[in-house]
């Protein structure tokens, strides 16, 4: 399969008060065409650094990104426009771009009639629960034709019984449209339902510290049947592990700080 997406020894690097932070190092990766990868680690090790860095929102430091197509982004908010339309707020992208052709708009109209949506088009965001919000959010996205998706938290606004039926609309949304995902997530279970690889980073400054193939063997898979597989523990107690592993260094490396400053005294 052809890589979308390659990422090779990216590093951050901050400017901060008290010196300089690294955030990031050496971090390297590949995505193919139609995979849907995820991102997890502890909080704050960069997470979400690494993807504004991918979508060009924030610079690196050093290292290289590769990518073939347009990158769409899907962040934590739907950020729809509550004075315009679901139909206006869908074509807002195309307008940002200035490819909003007559093309472009049978295209949108096949995209909502496809997903549930046309029949909404005249509404306004305030009239749509949080979970057909999201699906307008990537109804928008999806009409810039990405080659890739990149995630950001996407689902974490909802409430739960919300979040696992739009993570079924939206990663069957994305393999019908054979669009390629990163995203990132804190949540495990999420990350673990809709993945075909998983990429653990360790504690700040961020590494790979392992990438995990993650297969069900299912016919027809989908999130929520990916959660009812025995593999799914299984998963699930691997990477819980690995992240109570980056935990247990993290705070070894605060507590050595805190001995360093008190020795220095």
């Amino acid at each position: 399969m052809e890589n979308v997406l390659e990422i090779k020894n990216i590093c951050k690097t901050y400017q901060a008060k008290n010196g300089e932070v690294e955030a990031l190092k050496n971090i390297s990766f590949n995505v193919e065409e139609g995979e849907y990868v995820s991102i997890i680690g502890p909080s704050g090790c960069g997470k979400s650094t690494l993807l504004s860095i991918i979508s060009g929102l924030e610079t690196k430091t050093s290292g290289e990104i590769r990518t073939n197509g347009k990158i769409g982004y899907m962040l934590q908010k739907d950020n729809l426009l509550e004075w315009r339309t679901i139909y206006k707020n869908v074509l807002l992208g195309l307008e940002i771009q200035k490819e909003n052709t007559q093309e472009d708009q049978e295209y949108v109209n096949t995209l909502l009639k496809k997903y549930g949506l046309y029949e909404f088009k005249d509404k306004y965001p305030a009239q749509l629960s949080g979970g057909m919000r999201q699906r307008v959010a990537l109804i928008r996205t999806l009409a810039i034709r990405p080659k890739i998706l990149l995630l950001d938290e996407a689902f974490s606004a909802l409430d739960y019984q919300t979040r696992l039926m739009v993570t079924e609309d939206i990663y069957k949304i994305l393999k019908n449209e054979n669009i390629t995902a990163l995203m990132v997530t804190h949540d495990i279970s999420e990350a673990i339902s809709m993945s075909d690889r998983i990429v653990v980073l360790s504690h700040r400054p961020a590494t790979v510290k392992n990438i995990y193939n993650i297969d069900f063997e299912i016919e027809n898979r989908t999130p929520l049947n990916c959660r009812e597989s025995p593999k799914f523990s299984q998963y699930f107690n691997l990477l819980w592990k690995e992240l109570e592993e980056s935990k247990q260094v993290s705070q070894i490396q605060k507590n050595n700080i805190k001995y360093n400053r008190v020795a220095k005294k």
